[in-house]
């Protein structure tokens, strides 16, 4: 069975990742510009969405030529490799498996031959009917000659699309896309090429943000509008659910290939998403300002200071100390270099786990009754470091405010949070959680306060994760998990 898509915490939290987020890609059609460097400057600020791998494709007109690395953005490319990559158009991707496995041929773009040129693909995402899509695959091959048979070259979702491409005859791309894409069930952003034009789809449902963006002399489509603004291009709008956009010479041409279900994704305000991001015209740091106001109201609690935990608690923790009047300070330093690594730790380095990343402020903490402020727990185990952490440093009283409802089931469109059976919340109270990763308190803020944080009405917004109804169907081997069904 193909195995999906979609960034990777370091090594160092392999027994105990937090959630791990969806793919970032990236696609410009600009004439007159260097589009490799737009892409590489494009997919840096995606990184966060990404560090397992990360790739180019460029066309000159002529010909595609792809680019693509195990590693971050900044150590797969340098001057000359994209100095090498000249064209008008490039698209680019930067990987976290959800699934499948973390190797060079799962990398992306994904490049195939079709009948007349050749197509490049990047996908963030996850589909969920990949058993009867392999099953299509299959019918079409097995009618073609054998030269002519269509070989997978990766375990994952995307190459599998790129499969059933290869196997539309005397059709354009653009025919293609409009009879393959509606059969694709789950989460997907796909941006696409051939040698001279770009396109982009979002699934009917949009479950994660995909925008367009204008530059002077050209266009961008992006994961989220924070790559646009490190490109110089102006937000133009939202790609809609459901809807094929293709850019060529002749300017922009798009056209709904499904009727909109919109089920944004909740968790991009909560965790994927980069503050400076706007989702659904909303600037996601507003939004966990907010949250964290919420968070106050129905957590409060006596304390001497509020400190997050960096980076994604910081707005939270913000919004915490704002509406609780209790001071908002910095506890805890994170080294922002630690990322994806090769290296495996020393089982002395292992030991000292969470400190590789974060390290106390003691002088800060010391005596000190703290609110710690978080985006999510998914098995305990990051925060019951965290809290011992902080003891040892002095801290009086340790009290865990939590950024979401508690995870309770797993995300099949894209995000990689542990199995239910790996999960902390689902089977236990809050007051066992509390007393598990050794908190003087602990504190969720409910599904009600977070959705009405948004802004967002709850029933535009997959929640899956936090009530297990999933907008989409599951895949037949999650029918036995006890999942709540569909909405």
């Amino acid at each position: 069975m193909l195995r999906g898509d979609g960034r990777l915490t370091d090594e160092l939290d392999a027994d105990s990742p937090g959630p791990r987020d969806a793919c970032g890609v990236f696609g410009v059609w600009a004439p007159n510009e260097e589009v490799s460097k737009l892409t590489y400057f494009g997919l840096y600020a995606l990184q966060h969405r990404g560090q397992e791998s990360a790739g180019i494709a460029v066309s000159n007109g002529h010909r595609i030529m792809v680019f693509k690395d195990m590693g971050l953005v900044s150590q797969v490319f340098d001057e000359s490799t994209l100095a090498s990559l000249t064209g008008h158009l490039a698209i680019g991707h930067t990987r976290y498996s959800t699934t499948g496995s973390s190797t060079w041929n799962n990398a992306q773009p994904t490049f195939r031959s079709l009948e007349v040129g050749s197509l490049a693909l990047a996908h963030n995402g996850n589909l969920t009917n990949t058993d009867e899509l392999e099953a299509l695959l299959h019918e079409r091959d097995s009618a073609e000659p054998v030269p002519h048979k269509v070989s997978l070259d990766s375990t994952n979702d995307t190459s599998l699309v790129s499969g059933l491409f290869g196997t539309y005859k005397g059709v354009s791309l653009w025919d293609a896309a409009l009879d393959l894409l509606p059969r694709l069930t789950g989460a997907y952003c796909l941006v696409f090429m051939t040698e001279n034009a770009l396109y982009a789809a979002r699934d009917p449902q949009g479950i994660h943000p995909l925008v367009l963006g204008r530059l002077e002399n050209g266009w961008v489509v992006a994961s989220e509008t924070a790559a646009l603004d490190i490109v110089g291009a102006t937000f133009t709008r939202e790609i809609e659910p459901g809807e094929l956009l293709q850019i060529d010479d002749s300017g922009v041409r798009t056209v709904r290939f499904a009727e909109p279900h919109p089920k944004g994704c909740l968790f991009e305000y909560v965790y994927l998403s980069r503050p400076d991001t706007r989702i659904a015209n909303r600037r996601v740091h507003t939004v966990r300002v907010e949250i964290g106001r919420t968070l106050a109201m129905e957590h409060p609690i006596d304390a001497d200071l509020v400190i997050p935990v960096p980076e994604s608690g910081t707005p939270a923790a913000i919004g915490y100390a704002e509406a609780s009047g209790i001071p908002y300070g910095v506890g805890l330093v994170k080294n922002n270099y630690v990322g994806r690594t090769f290296i495996q730790p020393s089982q002395t380095i292992r030991q000292l786990g969470i400190r590789l990343k974060l390290n106390p402020l003691r002088d800060v903490i010391e005596g000190k009754r703290l609110v710690v402020v978080d985006d999510s727990i998914v098995r305990g185990n990051t925060q019951r470091a965290l809290v011992r952490m902080l003891r040892e440093a002095g801290a009086a009283e340790v009290h865990v405010r939590i950024s979401s409802p508690p995870v309770e089931w797993p995300c099949f469109y894209g995000i990689d949070f542990a199995t239910r059976a790996e999960l902390i919340a689902p089977g236990m109270s809050v007051e066992e959680i509390t007393t598990s990763i050794g908190a003087d308190s602990l504190g969720y803020i409910s599904l009600a306060g977070l959705v009405a944080s948004t802004g967002i009405a709850g029933d535009r917004l997959c929640r899956a994760c936090f009530d297990g109804i999933y907008p989409v169907p599951v895949p037949p081997s999650a029918r036995g998990l006890g999942l709540r069904g569909n909405a």
